[in-house]
């Protein structure tokens, strides 16, 4: 009798009881998920885990793609010492290789194939062309669940992002989709600053949550207040007057703000348009 006691399950086994019945819609499986977080049948780590990687089911990767305005690349007649200070300065592990302009993607180059260049000083007879690595390809349009299942099939860790008329959009990395799941991964080369506001084309920007609000008002040229709120997030927040779900909207003086990814704590990025 005394394994029956509910102190004795163990959390799997409470976790089928408050699962015991079948949700019938994402929502309701996520109601579910936040009651067994509130019960202490569910850490409030993996319930965020848990809801990044439902959110990247429906997320494209147009919205955590790297610009290309702002692709760090090595043209393929550039020399060492034309293209080394900026992979040093840039600290990237991979970087496209060009050809006259950024859509001609010719390979993708690893900075690890740049070693022997420092080890045995052979400079002048480096040709970047013999380390190329094939480019993988993707749409803007392609869900990043998808993406995330084709660099693990592949073991790629970076794809070119085109367009709808072929041109480069951008680019995109497996942390980039795995950021979406479990949060920033940061190193001590990141500089956040660097990368809370992203244009996406036709006056729409992917916007981190956590921007502070004078940044953003320089780059919008904006004149929000930053007296009881710190981040532009906060400001969304209050218009809302709820924790809102991904693609909610709100419209706040001349922008219109959709969530694009949220948990059950805190928003994390957003789109923002000209209303």
């Amino acid at each position: 009798m005394a394994d029956d006691h509910p102190g004795n399950r163990t959390w799997l086994e409470r976790l089928r009881h408050v699962f015991s019945g079948d949700p019938q819609t994402r929502d309701e499986l996520l109601d579910q998920l936040r009651d067994a977080e509130h019960s202490d049948l569910l850490d409030s780590e993996a319930l965020r885990i848990i809801e990044g990687a439902l959110q990247v089911s429906e997320m494209q990767v147009r919205e955590i793609m790297i610009p290309r305005s702002q692709m760090v690349c090595v043209k393929s007649e550039d020399n060492p010492e034309q293209f080394l200070p900026e992979v040093i300065e840039s600290a990237h592990s991979r970087f496209p290789v060009i050809g006259d302009t950024k859509d001609e993607i010719l390979g993708i180059m690893l900075a690890k194939d740049l070693l022997p260049l420092i080890l045995e000083d052979n400079r002048k007879n480096f040709d970047i062309k013999n380390h190329l690595r094939h480019a993988a390809v993707v749409p803007e349009s392609k869900r990043l669940n998808v993406l995330l299942n084709d660099f693990r099939t592949n073991r790629n860790h970076m794809a070119i992002v085109i367009d709808e008329y072929g041109g480069v959009a951008g680019l995109v990395t497996i942390e980039d989709v795995l950021e979406q799941i479990v949060g920033d991964i940061e190193d001590e080369y990141d500089v956040d600053e660097d990368s809370f506001i992203k244009p996406l084309g036709n006056d729409e920007f992917v916007v981190k949550a956590l921007t502070p609000i004078e940044d953003f008002n320089e780059h919008f040229k904006t004149t929000f207040s930053d007296e009881e709120f710190d981040t532009i997030g906060g400001i969304v927040m209050q218009k809302f007057g709820h924790l809102p779900k991904r693609n909610e909207k709100v419209s706040i003086d001349d922008f219109c703000f959709q969530i694009l990814n949220a948990d059950n704590r805190r928003i994390r990025l957003l789109r923002v348009t000209h209303a």
